[in-house]
């Protein structure tokens, strides 16, 4: 059955933040529904839907911003009961919009995340989980790393509660009281949690969860161990997932999985054979969906998916169907419905822009004033900086809530800008000086009108390290601009995993000194990306990494006085010692460094470069040749006296100079590791190498693996 849903745009709120919309239950059989949303202006609107136009029910006064928005009320009746976060309060309200509760907890961090099972409040702060039952503490739990989602599995029908946290370091947590039950490894940052068809599934133990990389699954939590039923990865490249429900949208009797991205994608899934999912419809908005939910809310008997975006927008892809009269040719008949609804909307444009122009002049004649004070107009920033595992580079996704005019990115370190498909700004880049300001990078990226939403990708050098910084402006008047700053850390090209290959040689660097387990853990952070922030609980701690560019991989283990590292690549274990050295240095502690260098693990990390070398050496070989080849086509007009390699590079052409556009800079990369790996390795014996690198190069550039084994082994 084939899916067509019409988009209608119904309200807009102020900004709003993750899972902060939510429809209330119908009064009737056939009713429509009312839609109830908390922005980030502390305002929780409510309305319903006649005739197509937005009717309120209730809106409150503005306050703190909202972080959460649930519904509640005791179990086994309609969960019409509104609750929101906001600061480290949570708020109830009647349907109505009068409010019954404030409960102020004793949390000393802002609530980021709620859940609402009867009488049992679930909520998190950054690292600590309270639960609270009639508004009385009763369990407490403090995370390894930041949490991002909460969910309780459906009391009625496990009968027990069980809390489950989606945690920053590629964890689902699940609780059992002040304790931890079990942990299960997700393969991204798990963002949001949604029980499997809104109640669980049969079991009532099954959670369908996104990651932070656009990756989906579902997973049984059953009292002894987790069991994984499906994950759909994430071919199509689309954004992080940020919204989840369930809802029977195609009306087979069988609930879709609706599912919103921080990309503006909206899909649906539906499970045609009982495993895993399938993709049947999907709907690009221009910006993030921080909300989404199934139901009927403009028309009764129609049902709909209703989406709320970052900026605040309210619109429902409805299987309403639109009615178009007339054929080609004619003119077409407007209903009396829609020429009354153009009438207002014409009205209300009118007097916005007589407001506009008032509101102008009156700025303009204040400003000139002898008193005149300049106010900065303030504008949301939603901004995003994360390392792709598939490519080795950076996304840096900028969602302003108005149009953006430009966006200026500087770095103080040595970096590559990456093409972006889906990215329609112009960019322009400017000289700069390298050696007095440390300015290496200057671009500015103009946007086109009505442009909300900036994608940008880098790739940074390991060892290099310093701040990316992104200047952004945005249509508004008078001008003004935002600075946001971003880390580029000394091995930024490195992800956290759950668990290595421990039959690889490894080199061993030891530190020993005066040290507290804080000031290590600070160094470590400073080193390594994905690390949180705050010191763990306990005496030690390990953290295993993966490098994402060249697949080496490095285990951390460190404690009070005490931290050894290991590495495959010798050039990462080099980079850990000069900066760790450095960090101490700073705060005046003595180290005392040994370190173990395995010979046989050159050999191995030069064995896992070469692959990507030859390639890499190839597709430039063939980009080279494209020229020519056309040329000879053109005047031969016949191409089929050449060599079959010759002739399948004319074929591809296309798609290998999209592929040499979109890594630029790959093959100087990757000599550069080799070169750093060659200077590294006999930098830990004492010896300076430097003057045999043009030696080196030339090897490269004839790419035979043995003979470059061979001269590291010779020098």
């Amino acid at each position: 059955m084939e899916l067509s849903l019409a988009r209608v745009d119904y309200l807009q709120v102020g900004v709003t933040a993750q899972k902060t919309m939510r429809l209330l239950p119908a009064s009737g059989r056939k009713a429509t529904q009312k839609v109830v949303v908390g922005d980030q202006n502390g305002v929780v609107t409510c309305f319903g839907i006649k005739k197509g136009e937005a009717v309120p029910v209730f809106k409150t006064l503005p306050g703190q911003k909202i972080s959460r928005l649930e519904l509640g009320g005791a179990l086994n009746t309609p969960q019409e009961k509104i609750f929101v976060a906001t600061g480290s309060e949570v708020r109830g309200f009647t349907k109505r919009g009068k409010q019954f509760l404030s409960f102020e907890t004793n949390l000393t961090e802002s609530i980021k995340a709620m859940h609402i099972s009867g009488a049992d409040l679930f909520l998190c702060a950054s690292y600590i989980y309270n639960h609270y039952c009639d508004c009385k503490d009763q369990h407490y739990y403090l995370s390894g790393d930041k949490i991002n989602d909460v969910l309780c599995l459906p009391v009625d029908k496990v009968n027990c509660i069980t809390p489950v946290l989606a945690c920053q370091d590629r964890v689902l947590r699940v609780l059992q009281g002040s304790d931890l039950l079990y942990e299960v490894e997700v393969p991204g940052p798990p963002t949001v949690l949604a029980l499997n068809s809104g109640n669980g599934g049969d079991s009532g133990e099954e959670i369908v969860y996104g990651t932070s990389d656009g990756k989906l699954g579902l997973i049984q939590i059953t009292a002894s161990k987790p069991v994984s039923k499906w994950e759909i990865g994430n071919e199509k490249k689309r954004g992080g997932i940020l919204c989840i429900d369930s809802f029977d949208i195609l009306g087979d009797g069988v609930k879709e999985l609706l599912v919103g991205r921080d990309d503006g994608a909206l899909e649906v899934y539906n499970f045609e054979s009982a495993d895993d999912p399938v993709l049947r419809y999907d709907h690009a908005f221009s910006e993030s969906i921080a909300s989404v939910q199934g139901g009927c809310v403009g028309k009764e008997g129609y049902d709909e998916i209703l989406a709320s975006t970052y900026s605040g927008w309210l619109t429902g892809l409805t299987t309403e169907p639109v009615h178009r009269e007339g054929g080609s040719g004619e003119e077409l008949k407007l209903s009396q419905e829609m020429q009354s609804k153009i009438s207002s909307l014409r009205n209300e444009l009118e007097h916005l822009q007589m407001k506009v122009l008032q509101e102008r002049e009156k700025y303009q004649q204040s400003s000139q004033s002898s008193t005149a004070v300049s106010s900065v107009p303030v504008f949301s920033v939603n901004d995003k900086f994360t390392l792709n595992k598939d490519d080795a580079s950076y996304s840096l996704i900028l969602e302003v809530q108005t149009a953006i005019d430009n966006v200026l990115v500087q770095s103080d370190v040595p970096i590559d800008l990456l093409d972006v498909d889906k990215n329609s700004a112009v960019v322009s880049f400017s000289s700069c000086d390298s050696e007095p300001n440390n300015n290496f990078l200057l671009a500015t990226y103009r946007c086109q009108a009505n442009t909300t939403r900036l994608e940008l990708k880098v790739r940074s050098i390991e060892g290099q390290y310093g701040t990316l910084q992104a200047y952004v402006t945005p249509r508004i008047q008078p001008k003004t601009c935002q600075v946001h700053q971003y880390q580029i850390k000394p091995l930024s090209l490195h992800q956290r995993t759950h668990s290595i290959d421990h039959d690889r040689p490894m080199n061993t660097l030891m530190l020993k000194g005066q040290f507290s387990f804080a000031e290590i853990h600070s160094w470590v952070v400073f080193c390594l990306p994905e690390v949180p922030e705050k010191t763990p609980a306990g005496d030690s701690i390990t953290f295993y990494f993966q490098n994402t560019f060249l697949g080496t991989q490095l285990e951390s283990t460190y404690r009070k006085g005490e931290g050894c590292f290991k590495s495959d690549n010798i050039s990462t274990i080099s980079i850990l010692k000069d900066v760790l050295s450095k960090e101490a240095t700073k705060r005046k502690i003595n180290l005392n460094i040994s370190y173990d260098v395995n010979e046989e693990s050159v050999r191995y990390t030069l064995k896992l470069i070469h692959p990507k070398l030859e390639y890499q050496q190839l597709l430039a070989k063939k980009v080279h040749l494209i020229d020519a080849l056309r040329e000879l086509q053109v005047h031969e007009g016949n191409v089929d006296f050449l060599l079959p390699k010759y002739r399948s590079i004319l074929e591809e052409a296309d798609q290998l100079l999209e592929e040499y556009k979109r890594q630029p800079a790959h093959l100087e990369r990757l000599y550069g590791m080799i070169t750093d790996l060659f200077i590294d390795k006999f930098k830990f014996k004492g010896t300076n190498v430097k003057t045999k690198v043009p030696l080196l190069l030339e090897i490269l550039d004839g790419c035979d693996q043995d003979g470059l084994i061979a001269f590291f082994e010779a020098a």
